[in-house]
């Protein structure tokens, strides 16, 4: 059933003044209720923890909670902690409330000793460590020191089992990004346009799975599909309102480019009003413990993220190769004159590409909003290593895409077990691609092509 471009228009129309007021009661949390003002003084170890204030004081501070592992994260109250600076000179002291939290307010910024008294801890309670940890404080609020409690000894995880954790996370990891990869090839093979909004559509495959779950209350596998499908018209109505007439008035490839360079910074500057700066989470697959299975240890969620992401790229990879319309993605993507004059529809057919490249890229924007959290910049960070996958597997080839995939994400992942640092284990990913594209410029997959 063809659908009414007016149609389209305007329920997309509609969407996005919907999206800043469902975003906003998304997150939208009763005000919490008054507590008694923070008291600065410190606790005398006999106090009662009952009778302890548990807000924060002023300013900076020094925030501990104790937690018994052995009773499944029980609090422990009445626990004595005081604080010194690095030079030795006391603080303050206080004791831990009924939740197992203290506050012990400090002078500012500077290195500070934590110091656990054992002879406080109630009977039965294990503690085995040291009882002093050491805190760089340097913000203006709340810094936090940790005690192991509960737990005799810790047992260092196999380097195998964390080898084997971290390939199946670069796997998982490689599929979201492989999703998102394999719409920008199919859009690349078909028209040549290097998309640098690509990122931005990742973004809104997130955000409306938030709001879809958080706004309109669906659980968190409906507002995925939910996802998916304004995804797909979210990409029909780019290629027929902006794109095509782009093609049609015989716009260069390169000016296209740019154009796709200031779309994608509209759509984040929209992204960003309406949904907030801030990181938020879906209200399902929050926070997972992982399970140990063994020789690896994933989150529920995680496998089912590789499980959805598997079947979709099967199922894509199989409409591509067998079906009609993906015989003519291919065959528009290797000659598109050639097909015009062959009686097909190539505007037509590029539309199709947009719809599936768009839906593709949202839902992989949906299954990393269950992995991690939603951030309006969350796209665009991952854009970096799409175009890596794309460009290491071979542009405009699917398999190249899918393979280029997960080369990224396993050394994303498995790059932090070598000694490459988490905050740029980006980096280990981005030198493999230099060097294999020093050796193989067209990508691992790709075709030499003659240039001039």
């Amino acid at each position: 059933m063809r659908l009414t471009p007016k149609v389209l228009v305007s329920a997309f129309l509609a969407l996005m003044v919907l999206l800043a007021p469902l975003s906003v009661a998304a997150t939208a949390a009763p005000s919490p209720s008054p507590s008694a003002p923070a008291n600065d003084a410190p606790q005398e170890p006999g106090d009662d923890p009952a009778e302890q204030d548990s807000g924060p004081p002023e300013g900076a501070f020094i925030s501990v909670v104790l937690l018994n592992s052995a009773e499944d994260g029980e609090p422990i109250p009445g626990v004595t902690l005081s604080v010194s600076t690095a030079e030795g000179e006391a603080v303050g002291e206080s004791v831990t409330n009924d939740e197992g939290r203290v506050f012990v307010g400090i002078p500012g910024p500077g290195g500070y000793t934590v110091e656990l008294d054992p002879d406080t801890l109630p009977a039965g309670v294990e503690f085995d460590g040291s009882t002093e940890r050491e805190v760089n404080a340097v913000l203006d609020g709340a810094n936090s020191a940790q005690f192991q409690i509960g737990a005799a000894e810790r047992v260092e995880t196999p380097f195998g089992e964390r080898f084997t954790t971290a390939l199946l996370g670069g796997i998982k990891f490689g599929m979201i990004v492989g999703l998102a990869a394999l719409g920008l090839n199919l859009i690349f093979g078909t028209t040549k346009l290097t998309n640098f909004s690509h990122g931005e559509l990742i973004t809104f495959g997130a955000i409306a799975t938030y709001v879809a779950n958080r706004g309109l209350g669906l659980p968190v596998i409906y507002a995925v599909v939910a996802a998916v499908l304004a995804g797909a018209v979210f990409g029909w109505l780019q290629d027929k309102i902006l794109w095509k007439p782009l093609r049609s008035k015989g716009v260069g490839i390169i000016a296209m480019m740019i154009v796709s360079i200031g779309f994608g910074l509209f759509l984040r500057n929209i992204f960003q009003y309406t949904f907030g700066g801030s990181r938020r989470s879906l209200s399902e697959y929050g926070t997972q413990a992982r399970v140990d299975y063994g020789i690896f240890s994933l989150a529920p969620k995680e496998i089912g993220i590789i499980v959805v992401a598997f079947v979709v790229l099967t199922v894509t990879c199989v409409v591509l190769m067998k079906t009609r319309i993906g015989k003519a993605m291919r065959a528009v993507a290797d000659n598109p004159a050639l097909s015009a004059s062959s009686g097909l529809n190539v505007d037509g057919v590029i539309r199709w590409v947009w719809v599936l490249g768009t839906a593709l890229t949202a839902l992989s924007g949906g299954l990393l909003a269950i992995n991690s959290q939603v951030n309006f910049l969350m796209g665009f960070k991952l854009l970096l290593l799409v175009f890596a996958a794309v460009t290491l597997g071979g542009l405009g080839t699917i398999w190249g895409a899918l393979l280029g995939s997960m080369i990224i994400g396993i050394l994303y992942e498995v790059g932090p077990l070598f000694g490459v640092p988490s905050s740029i284990k980006e980096v280990g990913a981005l030198i493999v691609l230099i060097l294999i594209l020093l050796i193989r410029p067209q990508g691992i997959l790709g075709r030499r092509e003659r240039i001039g």
